[in-house]
């Protein structure tokens, strides 16, 4: 993972461009959701499963993240003023067991996507509530949405309401359909079929260096 904060030259990821402009994607139709009923729910390998209503995650502590935002489809917005509560201090409610290493994040409509857990809990990664000062709109996943700031957008859900733990990658919806499993931008990690060559690519790299056996030629 390399959730450092980038400056200069190194600012925005190859095939990027910045853009004042917040575009709208969404899969599906964007939900209403009920803050009476709603509820963020931490299911999966902890010592307690947990619910968190609304009025008890406004309770937790606040941070204030400043970062930037890279879409797949390939814009980045600058400098967005995110307010919410660490993914780390959430996560914390629940204990999580020592084997738990991924989390699939489940959002209303049943949107979901996966993370490594060390990904998840960056000390910039965020459930944010508001933007800019205001309360997150519904198109860009008002109430609550899931922002890491150091992978492509499609992983920071909106509208989300759940976080499971797994032992192993559980891929979500984007991923299963073409979508890069991890989605590095500063390596252009955009679709999946980019995966079989990465792993080739490590598989050859071994095999010159005698760690697994067989042919260097490929």
């Amino acid at each position: 993972m390399d959730d450092s904060i980038r400056s200069g030259d190194r600012r925005i990821p190859p095939g990027q461009y910045a853009t004042d402009k917040w575009p709208v994607l969404t899969h599906g139709e964007t939900p209403e959701v009920d803050l009476a009923s709603w509820r963020l729910r931490i299911t999966g390998l902890v010592q307690r499963p947990v619910e968190l209503d609304w009025q008890r995650l406004q309770g937790l502590a606040r941070i204030e993240v400043r970062a930037d935002f890279h879409c797949v489809t390939r814009f980045s917005t600058l400098d967005n003023p995110w307010s919410g509560f660490s993914t780390a201090e959430v996560l914390g409610h629940a204990a999580v067991l020592p084997e738990a290493a991924f989390v699939l994040v489940h959002c209303v409509g049943g949107y979901t996507t996966n993370l490594p857990l060390e990904d998840f809990l960056s000390e910039r990664a965020l459930f944010a509530d508001r933007h800019g000062g205001e309360p997150l709109a519904r198109e860009h996943g008002g109430p609550l949405r899931l922002v890491v700031p150091h992978l492509y957008a499609w992983k920071s859900a909106k509208w989300v309401d759940g976080i499971e733990l797994h032992s192993e990658d559980e891929r979500g919806f984007w991923e299963r359909n073409g979508y890069h499993t991890y989605g590095d931008p500063w390596t252009e990690q955009r679709f999946s079929s980019q995966e079989t060559r990465e792993a080739h690519q490590v598989r050859r790299r071994a095999k010159q260096l005698g760690i697994v056996p067989g042919s260097d030629a490929e």
